[in-house]
């Protein structure tokens, strides 16, 4: 079996960290070499990184370029290694989310954006995207109820609305590549749809 790239998309608030942890404990079960990451993070250095970007209000050049410079180590140090190994990567977010927040949400350029993510994946793709799309105010009310917060969650309104607008754009180019999830639904239900989509990928990759 080659390895598979599989990423979890979606604003803060959707669900996401909750859904791969149940993905995780559901194809762990049933034998599958799973390797959860996550973005930025995902290597000592992208950790580093992280802690940055998401406790530190700074210049949003600065802060998109320390995606990319996280993301470069993620790839080149988990992800390309854990490919090689035929393993199933699950990541919570990718370059899907740098067009999204710094193009639509900060307003930079998208050449420059891909420009410099392009330099540091280097052609590297998800195999699978699965989008979970939620309310604005919906995700708002689930960030009230978290115990810590970053600098991403305290974002206005406006700013998640372009951040929305940036996935659906992603959405029309790349529908064969990302599935949309109903993230407003119970979580339960959530779950069992996601793990639906995987079964169908699954299927189709003809991984047993």
């Amino acid at each position: 079996m080659k390895g598979k790239f599989i990423t979890i998309e979606g604003i803060d608030g959707s669900g996401k960290s909750t859904v791969i942890k149940y993905i995780n404990n559901y194809l762990g079960k049933l034998g599958y070499d799973i390797i959860l990451t996550r973005e930025p993070g995902g290597t000592e250095i992208s950790e580093n990184i992280r802690e940055i970007i998401v406790n530190k209000k700074i210049d949003i050049k600065t802060e998109a370029l320390l995606f990319a410079a996280s993301r470069r180590e993620h790839v080149v140090n988990k992800i390309i290694p854990a490919l090689k190994n035929n393993k199933i990567i699950i990541s919570d977010r990718f370059l899907d989310s740098s067009i999204a927040y710094q193009v639509y949400g900060r307003g930079l350029k998208k050449e420059d954006i891909l420009y410099i993510n392009n330099f540091a994946i280097e052609g590297l793709t998800p195999d699978f995207t699965i989008y979970l799309d939620v309310d604005i105010d919906v995700a708002s009310s689930r960030l009230r109820n978290r115990l810590v917060n970053n600098v991403l969650d305290n974002e206005n309104k406006k700013f998640y609305n372009n951040v929305k607008k940036g996935y659906v754009e992603l959405l029309k180019k790349y529908n064969n590549r990302i599935c949309v999830v109903d993230a407003n639904k119970d979580q339960e239900c959530v779950k069992e749809i996601v793990i639906k989509k995987i079964q169908e990928k699954f299927k189709e990759w003809q991984i047993n």
